[in-house]
């Protein structure tokens, strides 16, 4: 291997390692955030999310890269791999959806019941007022809870892909 090539690979695994772990403890963490009506927290982890999923395409281009000097893109585990990280970029493309859409639902929930959102009235409010948000608001609490259940099981197939790559990427089959 070349001093290119170990150049090449160890910016492919500096994006693997910056980029991969923050989106992840993103969309893992958005459940909670939902679950609790924190429209802040929400905010930060809908933007993590999109500047780590924008990142991450780092790795595409530099494994790309490295295999292409390797000579190994025609090789069936690097083609399963490449194929599987788009799959889990099309995911995370629709787990940013959801949690717009969660966003939003919180939003109107609390402008529709007059609190203000947890993340400006504070733990306390948020406590106390999210059983009358939820009466008063049926409709946008029950959008945000289908949004996070479909955010949490997005974010395991998203995990679960990335393992497989792991495992290609050490086994190579």
């Amino acid at each position: 291997m070349s001093f290119t090539d170990r150049v090449v690979l160890a910016v492919h695994i500096a994006f693997v390692i910056f980029t991969i772990g923050p989106v992840t403890a993103a969309i893992m963490s958005t459940p909670r955030a939902i679950r609790t009506r924190n429209a802040g927290l929400l905010r930060y982890l809908m933007r993590t999310t999109r500047i780590f999923a924008a990142a991450s395409l780092g790795i595409l281009v530099f494994g790309l890269i490295l295999g292409e000097s390797q000579g190994d893109l025609s090789k069936a585990w690097l083609t399963v791999s490449t194929t599987l990280f788009a799959v889990a970029l099309v995911l995370l493309v629709l787990v940013m959806r959801d949690q717009r859409r969660a966003l939003a639902a919180l939003t109107m929930a609390a402008q529709a019941s007059g609190t203000q959102p947890p993340a400006v009235a504070g733990p306390a409010a948020a406590a106390g007022g999210e059983q009358q948000a939820v009466a008063s608001t049926g409709g946008a609490a029950a959008v945000a809870t289908v949004e996070r259940g479909r955010i949490a099981s997005l974010g395991g197939i998203v995990s679960l892909i990335w393992l497989a790559i792991l495992v290609l990427m050490v086994w190579q089959p």
